[in-house]
């Protein structure tokens, strides 16, 4: 075999894992996007409505609306579960109930903003993890992220917005998602949306956000990373099915490095 065509032991390996792992765990779909505002909900609410009407058995778990009507719109007519409510500090939190999901066990589960932390009491601090263990009872998943919430791009978006983000999902379980749908709108756009109050901010910070957060120059390096991560993404999963398909040799749709050495 010519070594220019030999495959990665590393890629082989990982295949050879992922294809052994348990065939009845579920599917995960992540609406991704740039920022708050892009319509990664909506869209999400789109395709559940879809699969709803040809007949498969589709829950919502948890999808925060806002109050926007469009949103609640495209909402209704889907089954709704009920809310945990968990009380701290002498209020009450509404939380998605990852028992009664369990029990329920639907084909396909809506849990809206992966990135979540969790109140206190309940049994997993961060969302993704209820997430993963739905995957792993065999519940295909359809859930929501911004690209400044992976855990590997922190530094990077703390270094553009001057915002440090608290809330991060690991991108093994951006890297392990079986589909991401990118939900992308020009920029100029996002900033009339947060003008007309179509984006979601802490009440009374949309001017704030506008001059912090939601800068021009912020969001289009933000959108940036999102096509870029997206890319990464399907890169990997096309390499994963040349590999498949015994193709080894380098995808021509792929990045090109020429090296001169004097």
């Amino acid at each position: 075999m010519n070594e220019l065509n030999r495959p990665n032991p590393d890629d082989l390996l990982r295949i050879v894992e992922e294809d052994s792992k348990d065939e009845h765990r579920g599917e995960l779909k992540i609406f991704f996007g740039a920022s708050a505002g892009v319509g990664k909900t909506y869209a999400m609410l789109q395709a559940a409505q879809l699969a709803y009407r040809e007949g498969l058995d589709v829950v919502v778990g948890i999808v925060e609306t806002h109050q926007r009507p469009d949103t609640e719109k495209i909402l209704a007519g889907l089954p709704l579960l009920p809310r945990k409510i968990i009380s701290h500090h002498n209020v009450s939190l509404q939380e998605f109930d990852l028992d009664t999901a369990l029990a329920r066990k639907p084909a396909l589960i809506l849990i809206d903003e992966m990135a979540h932390t969790n109140a206190p009491g309940l049994r997993h601090p961060k969302r993704w993890q209820d997430i993963e263990e739905l995957l792993d009872a065999g519940i295909d998943v359809y859930t929501t992220l911004n690209v400044q919430h992976l855990e590997s791009l922190n530094d990077v978006v703390t270094s553009i917005t001057g915002i440090s983000v608290q809330e991060t999902v690991p991108d093994s379980m951006f890297d392990a998602a079986d589909d991401i749908q990118l939900v992308d709108v020009p920029t100029e756009d996002l900033l009339d949306r947060l003008r007309d109050g179509n984006v979601y901010v802490a009440e009374g910070a949309a001017d704030r956000a506008a001059q912090n957060f939601f800068s021009k120059t912020n969001l289009m390096s933000l959108r940036e990373l999102a096509l870029r991560r997206t890319a990464d993404h399907v890169d990997m999963d096309t390499d994963d099915q040349r590999m498949r398909a015994g193709l080894f040799s380098p995808n021509v749709a792929g990045d090109k490095i020429l090296v001169c050495v004097g």
